[in-house]
């Protein structure tokens, strides 16, 4: 994690500067919903590389993980095939990376309050990167399955921190520095009455137009912030259904991450600010992330 996240920063810079091409994803959902195959490209000019992620989604199951898929990388100049790698540990590493990112950006520097929602591998991968780039010295865990919650604090590597479990999303919410929403949810779990001033949002788990993690009034009073706005205004649910409500509209989106970090764009700009990441995940955060193992390989 301490070598993804700089490496996730370098790849924003690269996104907001021009070097990388990245397509939106196609989604092919299976004729019962229950599962989806998506197909994420992307080249990146500074190392010359394409590569593509073919990743299923299968968020009920229970003897395996929701995410698995794999990643190929080719060469920029003759097209041959590089390496070939499991998706699943990469998809892990770098969506939490990415966060940290966020959160090193816009949230407030003295943050140290942070409520994970959600007991699964992004829970347990925030609670990893998160602290990294904040002084955080009280969590609060809430699931649905509290044995599951339980069991996820124990893995914590606590050293000063304060670990609490909550019985409801609202427990955990009110009065943090930090919220990481990272659910298989559908429907809202997060209610914007619940969040105080000053608070950072990293909205990880959902990523189609028709499931949210976050309400309506979450997003309306928030300034958001994403990955790729072509991804936000075609994929997040989040975004995309209080926009059908007449909540908000895309000018409400203040910038992607990487004009905030090259500073073409600002982020966070008063302390009372409610800044929400939302994080759809891009191709090119598993090109580099790939990349990155193939030169230490070599």
């Amino acid at each position: 994690m301490s070598e993804a996240i700089p490496l996730m920063e370098s790849m924003f810079h690269d996104l907001a500067t021009g070097q990388i091409l990245q397509p939106l994803r196609t989604l092919m959902w299976l004729p019962d919903k229950k599962g989806l195959l998506g197909m994420m490209p992307a080249y990146a000019g500074g190392p010359n590389l394409i590569g593509i992620k073919l990743i299923t989604i299968f968020h009920h199951n229970t003897t395996h993980p929701s995410h698995q898929g794999i990643i190929i990388l080719f060469d920029g100049d003759n097209g041959a095939p590089l390496m070939l790698f499991d998706a699943e540990e990469i998809t892990a590493i770098r969506t939490a990376a990415v966060s940290a990112v966020a959160t090193n950006f816009l949230a407030t520097k003295e943050a140290s309050t942070l409520a994970i929602l959600g007991t699964g591998e992004q829970a347990a991968r925030h609670l990893e990167s998160i602290p990294l780039v904040r002084p955080i010295k009280h969590i609060r865990i809430w699931g649905r399955n509290k044995r599951n919650a339980e069991e996820l604090a124990q893995k914590v590597n606590a050293e000063e921190k304060q670990i609490r479990i909550t019985d409801t999303p609202q427990q955990a919410a009110e009065g943090a520095d930090i919220i990481c929403t990272v659910t298989a949810a559908s429907q809202p779990i997060l209610q914007g009455e619940w969040i105080s001033p000053g608070a950072h949002l990293n909205v990880v788990g959902s990523c189609t137009p028709n499931a949210r993690e976050v309400d309506s009034e979450t997003v309306a009073k928030a300034k958001l912030f994403t990955d790729k706005y072509e991804s936000l205004f075609n994929e997040a649910g989040d975004f995309l259904i209080p926009k059908k409500e007449g909540r908000i509209t895309e000018s409400a989106v203040q910038a992607e991450i990487g004009e905030v970090l090259t500073a073409t764009r600002p982020g966070r700009q008063h302390p009372a600010d409610i800044t929400l990441f939302k994080s759809l995940g891009i191709a090119a955060e598993d090109l580099y992330s790939a990349y990155h193992i193939y030169k230490k390989l070599l």
